[in-house]
C-alpha cells in the first residue's frame, strides 16, 4: 500500500492496485467532464495504459502518478471535446492547468468527496453498510431493506442511524454535507 501523508518511492502500488484505487476516481472526472459514459471509461482506462507505457519516466511516488493520471485523463477529454468542435480557439491556445480552470478543479474535488464517502461506506461494520448502501445508494425503503437483509425495521433505522454517526465522526464537514446533499433526501 500507500502512506497518503508522504507518497514515497517504497509506498508506490502495482498496476493492479493503482487501477483498483484510482480506476472510478478517473472514470468519474472523465464522466464530469465529457457526460458520456463510454468515452469516460475509455479515457479512464486509456489513462493506464499511457501510464504504463511511460511509467519509468513519471516520479515512483502515489502523488506524482496520481497527477499524472488525472492530467492524462484532462488531456484526453480535452482533446475528445476539441474533436468534436466543442472547444473554442482559446482553449486550443491556452492549454489548462489541471488546477487552473474552475470547472476542472470543482470535478477534482467533486471526484474525490464522492471516493471518501464510499470509503467510508466500505469500511462501516457489514450491516450498517448494506442499510446504507440499499438505503441510500439504492433507494430501498426501510421495508424493503428488512424483507432483503430478513432484519426488522427497528434493526433498520438502528443501522442507519449508526452508520450517519459513525461516517459524521470519519468524514469531514464537507463530505458529510455532500452526503446529506446527495442521499439523504429519503
Amino acid at each position: 500500500m500507500f502512506n497518503k501523508n508522504n507518497g514515497d518511492v517504497a509506498d508506490v502500488l502495482q498496476p493492479e492496485e493503482l487501477f483498483k484505487k484510482l480506476y472510478r476516481r478517473l472514470y468519474d472526472f472523465a464522466y464530469y467532464l465529457l457526460k458520456d459514459k463510454e468515452l469516460a471509461e475509455d479515457v479512464a482506462q486509456d489513462a493506464f495504459v499511457v501510464y504504463l507505457e511511460q511509467q519509468e519516466s513519471i516520479a515512483a511516488n502515489f502523488n506524482a502518478v496520481k497527477s499524472f493520471l488525472y492530467t492524462t485523463v484532462k488531456n484526453a477529454c480535452l482533446n475528445k471535446i476539441r474533436h468534436n468542435n466543442v472547444v473554442d480557439v482559446y482553449n486550443k491556445n491556452n492549454p489548462l492547468d489541471i488546477y487552473s480552470d474552475p470547472q476542472i478543479l470543482e470535478g477534482i474535488i467533486h471526484t474525490e468527496i464522492i471516493a471518501e464517502i464510499y470509503d467510508q461506506i466500505n469500511a462501516l461494520p457489514l450491516g450498517c453498510a448494506m442499510v446504507i448502501r440499499y438505503g441510500y445508494l439504492e433507494g430501498l425503503s426501510n421495508s424493503e431493506i428488512a424483507k432483503l437483509m430478513n432484519i426488522s425495521i427497528n434493526t433498520v433505522k438502528s443501522q442507519k442511524k449508526r452508520a450517519l454517526s459513525l461516517m459524521k465522526i470519519h468524514l469531514g464537514k464537507a463530505a458529510m454535507a455532500l452526503f446529506a446533499a446527495m442521499y439523504l433526501h429519503h
